[in-house]
């Protein structure tokens, strides 16, 4: 199978983030308070700037908009609102994951991978980190960086990380056309519980690229 482009590789990218970049951030949003407790969380957001707050959530509200395009600059401003008013903060950190998300759905990687090097280099917490260093493997690759990608899988990650990193090991090395060792990877995301049907289909095709 030919290379795949740079445009090819953007596409992919943008598709995997549809599907997978908004419910991961959510998610961690929803982990976030289920951690604290609900009372506890409450309590949380008082303590924190009550401006912050709104920022944060018509943050939320500007992303999540449902079948209206994304308001860029409006993202933007608030997002530079809680990262340059409360750094350090967790509004700060899910502000950067969406800045990335943003840059990548408008083609700009360079952006995207910056925003994700600044969120690993930060005081995010263990999980946000987690979740910038996977989506940044995936703009690495769509820059046509899968080494320097792959060079940011390795070491141990959390139980309910392993899964997603070793299906983007998979992909990368794949990418690569090392393709026993994405097999290897994929099967590894199969037994640590990743979806079954998406990972075994990336299987499936690729068996058929190496007849």
């Amino acid at each position: 199978m030919a290379p795949q482009t740079e445009e090819e590789q953007i596409a992919l990218l943008k598709n995997w983030w549809k599907e997978n970049g908004m419910p991961i951030v959510t998610g961690a949003v929803l982990a976030l308070a289920g951690v604290f407790g609900w009372q506890a969380w409450q309590e949380h957001q008082q303590v924190s700037n009550q401006q912050g707050s709104i920022a944060f959530e018509q943050l939320m509200q500007a992303m999540l908009a449902s079948g209206e395009a994304v308001d860029a600059d409006k993202v933007l401003k608030l997002a530079d609102t809680l990262k340059t008013e409360h750094a350090n903060s967790a509004y700060a950190a899910f502000a950067s994951l969406f800045v990335a998300k943003l840059a990548v759905e408008q083609n700009k990687l360079d952006d995207a991978a910056a925003e994700l090097k600044n969120l690993l280099d930060g005081q995010a917490t263990a999980e946000v980190k987690e979740i910038a260093r996977q989506r940044l493997a995936r703009v690495l690759a769509a820059q046509d960086k899968a080494d320097d990608g792959l060079a940011l899988l390795t070491g141990e990650a959390s139980a309910a990380y392993i899964a997603a990193r070793a299906e983007i090991r998979g992909d990368l090395l794949k990418q690569l056309g090392r393709f026993d060792e994405a097999r290897a990877a994929y099967q590894q995301a199969l037994d640590a519980g990743s979806d079954g049907a998406s990972v075994q289909l990336k299987l499936d095709d690729l068996a058929k690229e190496e007849v």
